[in-house]
């Protein structure tokens, strides 16, 4: 079982960082366009829709990703001090009453969205329009992954409930805690005060 839920962590983290690479592409993209329309006097009128659509598929591919790292909002300030039983408990059932039905139900209706846009072959509405139906494509797509790293998430909480701790994530990049980066290599605040002696003149001028 844990295998099969790191498989899916993984596919999870490869996707987030393979579509991290829009930001990217969004950066370069403005950056030719201001280039473009201020220097050259040459503005595109698909632009800007395809700057809307890189920024949505980054987003909506985000939350597979967040979800495999644990990383969306919660209320830590009362789930923290639970005990892991009932941090599982709680989890698993606003997973069944919110979770499950509306990201099902954002993937079911993004498909028909999605096929609906291309039997027309949607275009934008615009001087220079470009199709709008594989954009909508990663409406199912992005849903149909959050949902599959969603009933991982269920698998860890019922394992949780059962062994009493949470089964290990796929790693990846994270912020740097300070504090644990600390612990880790020995160092106390009295330490860091007593070295800035040397690092900072008198004056307090470097």
């Amino acid at each position: 079982m844990q295998k099969v839920l790191l498989a899916v962590d993984r596919l999870s983290t490869r996707l987030g960082q393979l579509f991290a690479w829009a930001i990217v592409l969004l950066t370069v993209a403005i950056s030719l366009e201001v280039f473009s329309r201020y220097v050259l006097g040459k503005p595109h009128g698909w632009m800007l829709d395809a700057q809307i659509m890189m920024y949505g598929v980054l987003f909506m591919m985000a939350g597979g990703y967040t979800l495999a790292k644990n990383g969306h909002v919660r209320g830590d300030v009362l789930y923290g001090f639970f005990r892991l039983r009932t941090q599982a408990s709680l989890d698993l059932t606003l997973y069944i009453i919110f979770f499950l039905p509306g990201v099902f139900a954002m993937t079911w209706a993004g498909w028909f969205y999605f096929t609906d846009s291309l039997a027309i072959r949607e275009q934008t509405f615009n001087a220079d329009p470009i199709p709008l139906y594989p954009f909508k494509f990663f409406i199912p797509f992005a849903g149909a992954v959050l949902l599959l790293q969603g009933l991982v998430e269920i698998a860890r909480c019922i394992i949780c409930i059962r062994e009493g701790q949470w089964s290990s994530r796929e790693q990846d990049v994270e912020e740097v805690d300070v504090d644990k980066l600390k612990a880790m290599v020995h160092v106390k605040d009295e330490d860091i005060a007593a070295l800035d002696k040397y690092v900072r003149p008198e004056g307090g001028k470097t």
